[in-house]
């Protein structure tokens, strides 16, 4: 694709980096390096080449469900080897964030067992759901057992003055290639609608996840790529951090029309963003 006089594949010919020329990848996970159980093509050949390439590679997941070690045993599972700080998933920034703006208090989450470990590990008091007029503050997850009587609690419990927390607000979470489940987003927006509140953001697009993102990648937002299928968390994020965006476009549509801000690059699969990163690494003489 040719656009605006720029590279191929580019969507704005603004000053900064070239593809090639960057220092540090961010990979979103779920729709980008895969769906559901099944890895997507490229991705074990792109992130060898550029680890091949001494550029450090790190994946950023709005994963509210698991913790990068899970994400990480996964991923290497996969065929992709990574280890828990190749990792950062908002997930993990839940209990510190709550720690950061309350101190250790008293939370009734809404999310898988996994975060009931994390914030009590945390020093939280995890409330059961029959206990939610003690909460002072209230998480949600990505949720499986999501039913009327968690959405009663979590509401209640926020409409009388418990702090709302939300891991991210994708709306839908990628099972397979075509197939979603209803996503964090979609459980925060019920309570907040019933709690007439909203809730304070952990994931992308907000900058708690991006900043421990380019500490891990250890060069400046300006020399990395923030990698992602999400326009409104992966491109909106990464823009609002600073970084070089490119958006995988599965559908292969690559319309950003009055979408704002606009990714610098568009790449319909990995294969094609390899290509892109190949055709413009800048190799020392």
């Amino acid at each position: 694709m040719q656009e605006e006089g720029g590279m191929e594949g580019e969507t704005t010919n603004a000053p900064g980096p070239s593809l090639g020329r960057l220092r540090g990848f961010a990979f979103d996970l779920d729709g980008t390096i895969w769906a559901g159980s099944t890895l997507l093509p490229g991705a074990i050949e792109l992130v060898a080449a550029l680890r091949s390439s001494d550029i450090p590679v790190v994946f950023a997941s709005n994963s509210s469900r698991h913790g990068a070690a899970v994400l990480a045993a996964r991923l290497t599972g996969m065929g992709i080897s990574a280890g828990e700080r190749d990792v950062v998933a908002a997930f993990d920034l839940v209990a510190d964030e709550i720690v950061r703006r309350l101190g250790r208090v008293r939370v009734l989450p809404l999310a898988t067992a996994d975060m009931d470990e994390l914030l009590a590990s945390a020093g939280h008091d995890v409330l059961p759901l029959e206990d939610w007029a003690r909460a002072q503050a209230v998480v949600v997850g990505n949720d499986p057992a999501f039913d009327f009587g968690r959405l009663r609690a979590a509401s209640r419990a926020v409409a009388a003055g418990a702090a709302f927390f939300a891991v991210n607000m994708d709306a839908r979470f990628p099972v397979a290639q075509d197939a979603f489940d209803p996503g964090c987003g979609a459980l925060v927006e019920a309570v907040a609608t019933a709690a007439e509140a909203r809730p304070i953001v952990i994931g992308k697009p907000y900058a708690p996840l991006f900043e421990r993102t380019l500490e891990r990648l250890g060069c400046r937002a300006d020399e990395a790529a923030m990698v992602g299928d999400n326009m409104a968390s992966d491109i909106v994020g990464g823009r609002a951090a600073g970084m070089f965006t490119v958006w995988i476009d599965g559908r292969g549509d690559r319309a950003v029309d009055g979408q704002s801000p606009r990714p610098d690059l568009i790449a319909r699969n990995l294969p094609e963003l390899h290509r892109f990163w190949q055709n413009q690494r800048q190799i020392p003489e």
